[in-house]
């Protein structure tokens, strides 16, 4: 068992700016992930080897400290790319990639993952417990997306 791979699209009712600077919005991460308990650690601006860490609590999990460094970062094509790994020295990461097109009334935005479990304990545990749960949470997440651009007269549970 290794590495695991996984991809994910929605269609979103808002503009690709709007969806592309929630997503870059390190500090509204936990607005719409809700494997993001709370960010620790910003960068004073997000670019190209920009940092941050975040405190990830996914469901039946340990929380652990997650920091992710930008690798891509193209407001022009709506493309956003970064790689995340455990805050505590362990080689293994996760590239994410984001991308957005702009459809009819809105957008389409697709997250792809790419998970390299290095140690012997992540190449093991991960592809059987982390790759079910992410092929939940980013639906759940982009989904959230939705919602938290929405006008809050549209939101879920408001009125």
């Amino acid at each position: 068992m290794g590495e695991f791979h996984g991809t994910a699209t929605a269609h979103v009712e808002a503009t690709p700016d709007a969806i592309f600077d929630l997503i870059t919005d390190i500090d509204r991460l936990p607005d719409w992930n809700a494997a993001i308990e709370s960010v620790a650690e910003r960068p004073p601006v997000i670019d190209a080897g920009a940092e941050w860490v975040v405190v990830v609590h996914p469901a039946k999990l340990p929380r652990w400290k997650s920091r992710s460094r930008v690798e891509e970062l193209d407001r022009s094509r709506f493309r956003f790319a970064y790689r995340t790994q455990t805050d505590d020295g362990n080689p293994s990461y996760a590239l994410w990639t984001w991308q957005i097109a702009a459809d009819d009334d809105g957008a389409q935005v697709t997250v792809s993952w790419d998970v390299y479990p290095k140690t012997l304990g992540r190449r093991v545990m991960a592809p059987r417990i982390r790759a079910p749960q992410l092929r939940r949470e980013v639906p759940m997440s982009l989904a959230a997306i939705g919602t938290a651009l929405a006008p809050p007269g549209e939101r879920a549970g408001t009125s």
